[in-house]
C-alpha cells in the first residue's frame, strides 16, 4: 500500500540510484586503493632486492661469504620482512637471515616460484601471516667462475619474504573507512531527499488533493495558497484559475438557468393569453371578413369606395394570419413525421417564393447534393419553415441578390443527418439583434408578428432537427437547417442506425424568375 504514492516510490527510486552509484563509486576507489597499496608492497620489496643483490655482489665477488651472512642477518632485522636467504637452484638454502635455515631446503612455495619462473607470489606463512614471496636468479658471469666454475648458468637465487601483515591492516582500515562515509552520505542525501520531496512535492499535492474532493463535492470557492514559482507552484495556480473559470461559468449557468426559466414561464404565460385572445378574435373576425366581402359585391370597380372596402378586406386577412399564428404558438400541432424528399420540397417551396412581389429581381441559386436519402419530418411543417426562411430572404433583398439553397449530407455519431443551408446577400443581421431573432414577438419590420422564426424554430426542434444562423452585418446571412436522415427499411439518423453511403453527385441549378 505505501508504494502507491507517486511520492513514496520517487524517494525510494532516488535512495536505489544513490546506493547504486554512491556504492559502485566507493567500491572502485576503495579497490584502486588496495591496489595502490599492494603494488607500494610490491615496489618496497623489489627495491630491497635490488638493494640486497648489489650489497652482496661485492662480497661475493671477492669470496667473502662471510659478509654475506652479515648482510642478510642484518637486513632480515626489519620488522616488515619476514626472511632473506640465498638458495641453491636445487631448493637447499645457503645463506640466510635466519641461521637456522642454512643447509635446509628452502619452503616450498618459494622454491615454486623458482621452478614456475615467476617473479612474486602472495602465500600465507604459519606465524608470519599473509606474506609477499619474490625471487631473483644471481646468474654465473665471469668474474663468478673462479669458484662457481662454468657450467651453471644460475649460481643462487636471491629470495625475499615481505610480510602483508601492515599492508591487509591498513586495507581493513581504508575499507571501514569507506564503507561508514558511504552509508553517511548514502543515509545524509535519503533523509534531504525525502525531506524535500515530503515538503515541496508531497504536501502541496496533498492539499490540492484535499480541495479537489471539495471542489467535487460543489464547493467552488476554494483555493490553493502557494508561494514559490517552481512547477508545483504553477500547477496549483492553474488548479487556482481552473477552480476560477468553474465557478464563473456555475454562476453564469446558473444565471441563464434562471433566466431560461423566467423565460418559459413568460412564454407560458403569453402563449395562453395569446391563444385565448386569437380563439375570441378570430370568430368576430371571420363575420367581419364575410359582411365586408358582401359589401364589396355592392359597389363597381370604379366606385371609389371598392379600393377602401378592398383595402380593409386586405387587413382582415393580415389580422387572420396574425391571429393564426398566435394560435399555432400557444398550442402547437403535433407532428406527422413521414420519409420526405427533401430536395423536391425544396425546389417547389422556392418556386412558389419566387413569386413573391419582391422576389422577381432575385436570382436563386440551387446546390443540390444528387441521391441524397430521404428526411424523416412532418412534410407541411418542414414547408412553412423554408417558406419562412426564403421569404425572409426576399425581403432581406430589396434591391436584389442572390439567393442561395444548398443540401448535403452529414455524418454523426449520433445518426445521418441532412444540412440545408439557405443563404441570401442583403444587409445582414447586425450582432445584437441576431441573438433575438427567436424571441417570440420580436421583430424589427413594420408590419412584422416577430412569430415566424420562433414558430420556424419550434417546428426543427419539434421534428427533431436544428436552425442555426450565422450573419455579417452588410454581407448577407445565412440559416442551416439539419433534420433527421431516414433509409429505406430503417429509422431516421437520430432514432436509429442510419445506413450508409449517400453518394455526392452534387448539380447546381440556377433560375431567375
Amino acid at each position: 500500500m505505501i508504494f502507491k504514492s507517486v511520492t513514496t516510490r520517487v524517494i525510494v527510486l532516488s535512495i536505489c540510484l544513490l546506493v547504486f552509484g554512491i556504492g559502485t563509486f566507493a567500491f572502485l576507489t576503495l579497490r584502486r586503493e588496495q591496489m595502490q597499496l599492494i603494488n607500494s608492497a610490491r615496489e618496497s620489496t623489489s627495491l630491497l632486492l635490488n638493494t640486497i643483490e648489489r650489497s652482496t655482489y661485492n662480497s661475493m665477488r671477492i669470496g667473502n661469504t662471510e659478509d654475506v651472512q652479515v648482510i642478510l642477518e642484518m637486513v632480515g632485522q626489519s620488522d616488515k620482512l619476514v626472511g632473506v636467504r640465498i638458495f641453491h637452484p636445487h631448493g637447499v638454502v645457503l645463506k640466510s637471515s635466519l641461521p637456522g635455515e642454512v643447509g635446509k631446503p628452502v619452503d616450498e612455495r618459494d622454491y615454486n616460484l623458482f621452478l614456475h619462473n615467476k617473479k612474486e607470489g602472495v602465500f600465507t606463512l604459519d606465524g608470519y601471516g599473509e606474506v609477499l614471496g619474490m625471487v631473483k636468479p644471481i646468474y654465473n658471469d665471469r668474474q663468478c667462475n673462479t669458484c662457481h666454475g662454468e657450467k651453471s648458468r644460475i649460481i643462487g637465487i636471491l629470495n625475499v619474504n615481505y610480510s602483508l601483515v601492515e599492508t591487509r591492516r591498513r586495507i581493513v582500515e581504508l575499507t571501514k573507512l569507506f564503507v561508514l562515509s558511504t552509508v553517511a552520505i548514502i543515509g545524509f542525501l535519503s533523509l534531504a531527499i525525502s525531506l524535500v520531496m515530503l515538503k515541496f512535492v508531497k504536501k502541496p499535492l496533498r492539499l490540492m488533493s484535499a480541495n479537489m474532493a471539495k471542489v467535487e463535492a460543489g464547493d467552488l470557492s476554494v483555493r490553493v495558497s502557494y508561494d514559490r514559482q517552481d512547477e508545483i507552484g504553477k500547477l496549483l495556480g492553474s488548479f487556482n484559475s481552473m477552480v476560477g473559470r468553474l465557478d464563473r461559468a456555475k454562476k453564469e449557468l446558473e444565471t441563464f438557468h434562471f433566466q431560461q426559466m423566467e423565460r418559459a414561464d413568460r412564454l407560458a404565460s403569453v402563449g395562453e393569453m395569446a391563444a385565448g385572445i386569437a380563439h375570441e378574435i378570430k370568430n368576430p373576425l371571420t363575420g367581419i371578413a364575410a359582411a365586408i366581402t358582401v359589401m364589396k359585391d355592392d359597389f363597381e370597380p370604379t366606385d371609389p369606395r371598392f379600393s377602401i372596402i378592398s383595402e380593409v378586406l386586405e387587413q382582415i386577412s393580415r389580422l387572420d394570419k396574425t391571429v393564426n399564428d398566435l394560435l399555432f404558438f400557444g398550442k402547437p400541432t403535433a407532428s406527422e413525421p413521414a420519409c420526405t424528399d427533401i430536395n423536391a420540397t425544396l425546389r417547389k417551396i422556392l418556386i412558389f417564393a419566387g413569386q413573391h412581389r419582391g422576389g422577381k429581381n432575385i436570382e436563386k441559386v440551387l446546390h443540390l447534393e444528387e441521391n441524397l436519402p430521404p428526411v424523416y419530418v412532418d412534410a407541411k411543417q418542414i414547408q412553412q419553415v423554408f417558406l419562412n426562411l426564403f421569404l425572409n430572404a426576399v425581403q432581406a433583398m430589396q434591391q436584389g441578390g442572390t439567393l442561395t439553397v444548398e443540401s448535403s449530407i452529414v455524418k454523426e455519431a449520433a445518426g445521418d443527418m441532412v444540412r440545408i443551408r439557405v443563404a441570401d446577400t442583403g444587409q445582414g443581421i447586425p450582432p445584437q439583434i441576431l441573438e433575438k431573432i427567436f424571441v417570440p414577438f420580436f421583430t424589427t419590420k413594420a408590419q412584422g408578428t416577430g412569430l415566424g422564426l420562433p414558430i420556424s424554430h419550434r417546428l426543427i426542434e419539434q421534428n427533431g432537427g436544428r436552425l442555426s444562423v450565422q450573419s455579417e452585418d452588410g454581407k448577407g446571412t445565412t440559416f442551416t437547417v439539419d433534420l433527421p436522415a431516414c433509409y429505406p427499411g430503417g429509422e431516421a439518423g437520430p432514432w436509429g442506425v442510419a445506413a450508409s453511403g449517400a453518394t455526392a453527385s452534387a448539380t447546381v441549378h440556377t433560375c431567375a424568375v
